[in-house]
């Protein structure tokens, strides 16, 4: 079992930017720490001898239900949190921008809520209280998913 808090070595996670075909993202509320309670996009560790895209397909499923397909690498970030000055949370977190391919989008595992968020709900208005560093992530996903494919979509 890995010790995720307080660890010895950072490590390893993923990320999924789920985007539908209105241009919606799909967010999820942590139902555990770190963050419990915090609005995010869906993701986990990658487990010992799963590579990173068998890693975000299973993590989507796992806590939104859905069949994802992951079309590109959008970001690798680090997520220090700190507590009395020892790092009691160490992530590497490798996001990615994902198609959904089949499912019905319902919060399952660790994930306690879900919603789909509009560009202006993650930009302008945030009503999920979503921290900078995942607007950004949120952002450049979308971006490229409107580079990729302007069809795809209606903006």
């Amino acid at each position: 079992m890995t010790q995720r808090e307080f660890p010895t070595t950072p490590l390893i996670g993923v990320g999924a930017v789920i985007i539908d075909t209105q241009g919606r993202v799909l967010l999820v509320q942590r139902g555990s720490e770190p963050r419990k309670g915090h609005w995010s996009i869906p993701g986990g560790l990658v487990e010992l001898g799963e590579s990173l895209l068998d890693a975000v397909r299973r993590e989507a499923l796992e806590e939104t239900g859905l069949t994802v397909e992951p079309v590109a690498l959008v970001e690798v970030v680090d997520r220090i949190f700190k507590e009395d000055n020892r790092v009691r949370y160490h992530y590497v977190i490798v996001d990615y921008w994902c198609r959904t391919i089949s499912g019905e989008a319902t919060a399952a595992s660790d994930a306690a809520a879900l919603r789909w968020a509009t560009r202006d709900q993650w930009q302008s208005a945030n009503p999920h209280n979503l921290e900078p560093i995942t607007i950004q992530v949120i952002e450049k996903a979308w971006q490229m998913a409107q580079s990729a494919d302007s069809s795809a979509f209606q903006i």
